[in-house]
């Protein structure tokens, strides 16, 4: 089933909706282009999300200052407010772009900001890919990711191809091939995130 997307600035208030306890996860883009594919990706997924999840996205990558370690100590409001919705977050979902064989700087920018935080470590991510060719830039996620105590949720994990493709998210949610593969990932992070909770 498709959902109708709903626009959700903050989960504070999102645990309980309409009596159901929700799943919350945070949709984040490695892109910062307005077109990007790894942002209709999830876009899609917000779409084929499953009965009891709620999917908000992080729209702050742009506004978060350069890293600097001298301010761990009293952080700018933009680096607090990313912290708070992490750790609101019963669950990540990534979709990150490669660029020189690499993590895109903004993204990463946001990973060390998370670094020394109380909110990321043991947080289950699943990683999506737009791209089978951006193999450079997931293994180095990876890498960063588990240095950064994160636990990669595999089997919710997964890459579609969206290379030169011009779908809407909504044309990615209702493809035959690309809609199930989706949806069966969600599907998975939403019973692993239930069976960690009993």
């Amino acid at each position: 089933m498709v959902h109708e997307v709903r626009p959700v600035r903050n989960f504070t208030d999102l645990r309980i909706t309409n009596g159901v306890e929700m799943v919350r996860l945070l949709a984040v883009s490695g892109s910062l282009r307005q077109a990007s594919s790894n942002s209709v990706l999830l876009r899609a997924a917000e779409r084929l999300c499953p009965e009891g999840v709620l999917v908000a996205h992080y729209e702050g990558l742009a506004e978060l200052p350069h890293f600097n370690p001298d301010l761990l100590e009293d952080p700018p409001e933009a680096v607090i407010a990313l912290r708070a919705i992490i750790g609101q977050a019963d669950g990540l979902l990534f979709s990150c772009p490669e660029y020189a064989r690499g993590i895109p700087g903004a993204f990463k920018n946001m990973l060390d900001w998370l670094v020394s935080s109380e909110e990321f470590p043991g947080k289950p991510v699943a990683l999506f890919n737009s791209s089978p060719r951006a193999s450079h830039a997931q293994a180095a996620l990876r890498l960063v990711l588990d240095t950064m105590s994160a636990r990669i949720i595999e089997e919710a994990s997964m890459t579609v191809n969206l290379l030169s493709s011009r779908l809407s998210a909504e044309g990615i949610a209702t493809d035959p091939v690309m809609g199930p593969l989706i949806g069966t990932a969600l599907g998975a992070f939403k019973r692993r995130l239930d069976n960690q909770n009993l």
